[in-house]
C-alpha cells in the first residue's frame, strides 16, 4: 500500500487525495503521545512526519520521538505546512510514510 497524497491544507482543514473525509487537528497538550502513533507504526511505515501546527503550538514530547526510534521509524517534526510538503515529497518518492498533522495553531 502506498502513502496517499495530501491534496490541500488550510487553517483547520486538510484533505487527502481520494478521500471524502476532511480532517482537522489533534490535541495540544500533552501533545502527540506514543499511543497516538501506534496505528501508524503498525502499518510498517519507514518515516512519520508530525506537523506541529501553523504556529507550532502542538507539543511533541521527546518520549514520542524515542518511541518511533525504538520501533525503527524515522521521525520528522516540522511546522505543519513544511510537514505536509515533506510528507508529499516522501510519498512521491515511494517512501512508506505516515503523518500526524495539526492544522490550526
Amino acid at each position: 500500500m502506498s502513502s496517499p497524497e495530501i491534496a490541500s491544507l488550510s487553517w483547520g482543514q486538510m484533505k487527502v487525495k481520494g478521500c471524502s473525509t476532511t480532517y482537522k487537528d489533534c490535541k495540544h497538550s500533552p501533545g502527540v503521545q506514543p499511543a497516538d502513533l501506534e496505528e501508524v507504526v503498525k502499518k510498517g511505515v519507514q518515516t512519520v512526519v508530525i506537523g506541529r501546527g501553523m504556529s507550532e503550538a502542538l507539543q511533541v514530547p521527546a518520549s514520542t520521538v524515542e518511541y518511533l526510534k525504538r520501533n525503527g521509524v524515522e521521525a520528522l517534526v516540522l511546522q505543519t505546512e513544511k510537514a505536509v510538503a515533506e510528507y508529499n515529497a516522501l510519498a512521491a518518492r515511494g517512501v512508506k510514510v505516515g503523518g500526524l498533522f495539526h492544522s490550526t495553531c
